[in-house]
């Protein structure tokens, strides 16, 4: 839901880019979990308000700049049941992160492992299977894995299976 960038001031307040629909997104949640991998904890909101392209927050427990400062980097969850439902054809990007994707000619383009906002449109990120690289003279063949950024938008995705984790997706194997 967004990510602590930095601390604000001296007295523990952290600034939030928030990854939400509406920039003030985070405000309809009275506890946040702060985390990243398997480390993750639950605080509680003080305050928050709206700070030119930022959010600052003061969250119980974190009342100095030094406690500020471990938790740069980390990131803003809200529990899903806090959530509410996601409209008809509309997901949260956590609920596409590791569907299946392939195309209209069942070409398998991998799995689903970021989702980003442009001006424009959403983007999902997928990555595919290892691909072999030449070999130059100075460097050895790689396995690196293909990745694809394809357009969220309705031309592009056709359908999306959450109960069996895929999306179909109508996009050239060649891109």
């Amino acid at each position: 839901m967004g990510r602590i960038v930095a601390p604000y001031g001296v007295f523990g307040w952290l600034k939030v880019v928030p990854d939400t629909e509406a920039f003030d997104g985070l405000f309809d949640y009275d506890t946040w979990w702060l985390g990243k991998g398997d480390d993750w904890r639950e605080l509680l909101v003080e305050t928050a308000k709206i700070h030119n392209d930022v959010i600052v927050v003061k969250l119980k427990g974190i009342d100095d700049r030094d406690a500020a400062l471990a938790c740069k980097g980390k990131q803003i969850a809200v529990p899903r049941a806090a959530l509410p439902e996601a409209e008809d054809n509309a997901y949260y990007w956590s609920d596409l992160i590791g569907l299946r994707v392939t195309n209209k000619q069942d070409v398998d383009f991998g799995t689903i492992v970021d989702v980003f906002e442009t001006g424009a449109n959403d983007v999902i990120v997928v990555q595919g299977d290892a691909v072999m690289l030449a070999a130059t003279e100075k460097s050895a063949v790689k396995d690196k894995p293909q990745e694809r950024l394809l357009p969220f938008i309705a031309d592009v995705v056709l359908e999306v299976d959450l109960k069996n984790k895929t999306m179909l997706v109508d996009w050239d194997a060649d891109f």
